[in-house]
């Protein structure tokens, strides 16, 4: 937990930026029936029943200093599909960064072996040698900022049934613009103090 307060407590580095991630699953969704659309005097009126439509993952991926992200969804979520994002991440997202300090959940997918098994190993390693990771402890992903960016993007963006992953990588894509438009940072208020007065019960006693 310390490791991952310490890393929000860096001052801005363009050159080693803090970047965030996390993914959550999604049900694509369709209507059974068509809904009544909103008129004076009456709420819009949507059926209870619906089709499934398949499954995806959403991918976040937040610089929370700068106040940029990146959301998009995958019909699968594995090693491979983690590994892509890496690689966009150090080679379209950060070019220019020494280095990504990268924090997320301890995942079995959020590792550097998942680098090899989708990229020869010379790529791997460099795109590794780019990386500074940071995993949350366990129980304790609520120390991922990506989780606020994740919820944010939940209420602002899927408040409707959507069955096509193409129509829902454009609202992600519109969400992302917009938001970092607006450069809506994330000022991460609890500290290293805070945590061994308020969480003490988790450390040892001596």
């Amino acid at each position: 937990m310390e490791d991952v307060l310490g890393v929000y407590a860096r001052p801005y580095d363009p050159a080693l930026p803090v970047v965030v991630m996390d993914e959550k699953p999604l049900q694509l969704l369709a209507d059974a029936r068509p809904g009544t659309p909103a008129a004076p005097g009456r709420v819009a009126r949507q059926d209870s029943e619906y089709i499934r439509c398949g499954t995806c993952s959403i991918f976040v991926w937040a610089e929370p200093l700068r106040g940029w992200r990146r959301a998009y969804a995958d019909s699968t979520r594995t090693r491979i599909d983690w590994a892509h994002g890496v690689e966009q991440l150090l080679t379209v997202d950060y070019p220019d960064a020494d280095k990504v300090v990268l924090v997320m959940d301890n995942l079995n997918t959020h590792s550097v072996a998942s680098l090899y098994q989708a990229f020869p190993p010379e790529k791997a390693y460099d795109l590794a040698a780019r990386l500074e990771i940071h995993h949350t402890p366990k129980h304790g992903s609520w120390l991922n900022i990506a989780e606020i960016e994740l919820s944010c993007l939940t209420k602002q963006c899927l408040g409707r049934r959507i069955d096509d992953l193409t129509v829902l990588n454009a609202e992600l894509a519109a969400w992302a613009r917009a938001t970092n438009a607006d450069e809506r940072q994330v000022e991460w208020r609890f500290t290293t103090s805070d945590a061994r007065i308020k969480l003490r019960h988790l450390y040892p006693t001596v």
